[in-house]
């Protein structure tokens, strides 16, 4: 016998009471994916907006890729990002990822 056989066995003729509790559980698993795992990643995307709207000429960061540079020039969605002497690219402004830490 498989395993949906014997859970329609089971299950009540009239099946009132397993409604409520099926909803509840939906409910529940709803609401715990949601603070668990939407809301921290909202704030978190927030966060970043804050950032990259925070940021100014000068600054150091690190993109996505891993580059690190000195911020130039900011335009409405690109950055122009010096990442050694002279040598300048244009990155799209969403693609910086952090603030780089200030060497001693």
């Amino acid at each position: 016998m498989n395993l949906l056989t014997v859970l329609l066995q089971a299950a009540p003729a009239g099946g009132g009471g397993m409604d409520y509790s099926f909803w509840i559980m939906m409910i529940a698993v709803f609401g715990i994916m949601y603070f668990f795992m939407i809301r921290p990643q909202n704030k978190k995307q927030k966060e970043i907006q804050k950032f990259r709207n925070s940021l100014e000429v000068g600054q150091k960061v690190i993109t996505a890729g891993g580059i690190h540079g000195k911020i130039k020039d900011i335009k409405d969605s690109t950055i122009l990002l010096e990442i050694a002497d002279n040598v300048k690219i244009n990155i799209d402004k969403s693609s910086v990822f952090a603030a780089a830490p200030d060497k001693a």
